[in-house]
């Protein structure tokens, strides 16, 4: 979605009844420390609600069972659940094809099975791949570690002191040598939204495939992969309210049906002699082994939940607790916000001077109050900012101004006991 279509979702959006939503998630209802929790730690696992929560125990209860391979019927209740799961991806991501989504563990492991069964593959002597500044490890080690092998190089597009990135510049970068451009929708660190439908075209129009990692863009997002034109889009279950321990990776059919297996054995075997073993086609092909069966399913449940309420109406939400929240903290002269880009979604990540990140979320803590402090798995960000780490909170729809509230006064808590 472009950035004018997003602000225009937003302004149509419904308002959210955030209380009535709140207890749909029985996590939210606890204490911590003697205080109510409030959980801003949403970038990196979102919390499940009861009907994510019960259709995984419904579907443990009545109908587990292997898949693909029973005639018995628990076995055929439960790939009907599996595929039926696909198919809300499908239907989530508005892939053409439901042979298009593969289900993996984690983005982690969308991205590596591009890395090794697509960019092993067209990577040569002094070819490149183009990555971000702004990207978090697992997209940074995967094309590492294929650059190493193949000898290639890694080339990455810069920022601006905002946390935007430098398009110019990251046109220049595309040439005959680069085979694949692989960046991040939304940052983990930041909060930047990237242009990646126009960062897509312009890598198009040389010819070079893209991958998005979408991890962060999903909860907060609409995510149309045949509008983005994107040619690989990979997330993850555990940020999208689902269970942790699995993941999507969405591709092109003519880009997947031309990449070998990633991994093998089990379900992805058409027939196996000593001689020869021939595969399935999609996805079956990437998808060796028993896959997380009850995750999956819980998956497809988290979808129906994020449907039910509308990505739109969440996000507007979402936009107005992240600019309030950076409205107050920016009150305070001692914070400063790292990532300031025009347009953000769901992360405030700042730091205080002379007090490290993880002084602060323990003493935040002990208030309740859930944040992540480090480098967020992404040290390229925290060099390129000289700092050594953040704290990080991020929102979901069902967080509330009155848990900002909770937060700032933290915040100047921890100021008080460092001054």
């Amino acid at each position: 979605m472009s950035r004018a279509a997003t602000t225009a979702a937003r302004a149509a959006s419904p308002a959210l009844d955030v209380e009535r939503l709140r207890a749909d998630f029985p996590i939210l209802s606890q204490q911590v420390h003697g205080k109510p929790l409030v959980y801003l730690d949403n970038a990196a696992s979102a919390q499940k609600p009861r009907q994510v929560i019960d259709a995984v125990a419904r579907f443990d209860a009545t109908d587990y069972s292997n898949i693909h391979r029973g005639v018995h019927a628990l076995s055929q209740r439960a790939t009907a659940a599996f595929e039926a799961a696909r198919d809300a991806v499908r239907d989530f991501l508005n892939a053409a094809d439901r042979k298009e989504i593969i289900f993996t563990r984690g983005t982690t492991e969308s991205i590596n099975l591009v890395a090794h069964s697509y960019a092993r593959a067209v990577c040569n002597l002094g070819d490149e791949i183009v990555v971000s500044a702004m990207e978090h490890h697992s997209n940074i080690v995967p094309w590492q570690m294929v650059c190493r092998e193949r000898g290639a190089v890694l080339r990455v597009i810069p920022m601006n002191d905002a946390g935007e990135l430098d398009l110019e510049a990251y046109a220049r970068l595309l040439g005959p040598r680069t085979k694949l451009v692989s960046v991040v929708h939304v940052s983990n660190a930041l909060g930047t939204v990237n242009p990646v439908a126009e960062m897509v075209r312009l890598a198009h129009a040389h010819g070079i495939p893209v991958l998005l990692d979408g991890a962060q863009a999903v909860p907060h997002l609409p995510v149309d992969v045949q509008a983005l034109d994107c040619d690989f889009y990979a997330f993850s279950s555990h940020k999208l309210f689902g269970p942790t321990g699995v993941g999507v990776l969405y591709g092109k059919a003519a880009l997947l049906d031309g990449m070998p297996p990633y991994q093998g054995g089990g379900e992805m075997i058409s027939a196996v002699t000593f001689e020869k073993t021939f595969y399935k086609g999609l996805p079956a092909k990437f998808e060796a082994g028993t896959p997380n069966i009850t995750g999956v399913v819980g998956l497809g449940a988290a979808i129906a939940y994020v449907n039910g309420i509308g990505l739109p109406a969440m996000g507007a939400w979402e936009h107005e607790l992240l600019a309030y929240a950076t409205a107050r903290l920016a009150e305070l002269p001692q914070v400063r916000i790292i990532g300031t880009a025009h347009d953000k979604a769901s992360v405030l990540s700042f730091v205080i001077e002379g007090v490290h990140p993880h002084d602060i979320g323990t003493i935040l803590d002990r208030d309740g109050i859930a944040v992540r402090a480090g480098h967020h798995c992404a040290q390229p960000v925290m060099q390129r900012f000289r700092v050594p780490a953040t704290t990080r909170a991020s929102f979901a729809f069902y967080n509330t101004t009155a848990e900002v509230d909770a937060l700032v006064a933290g915040v100047r808590s921890v100021i008080e006991v460092f001054a």
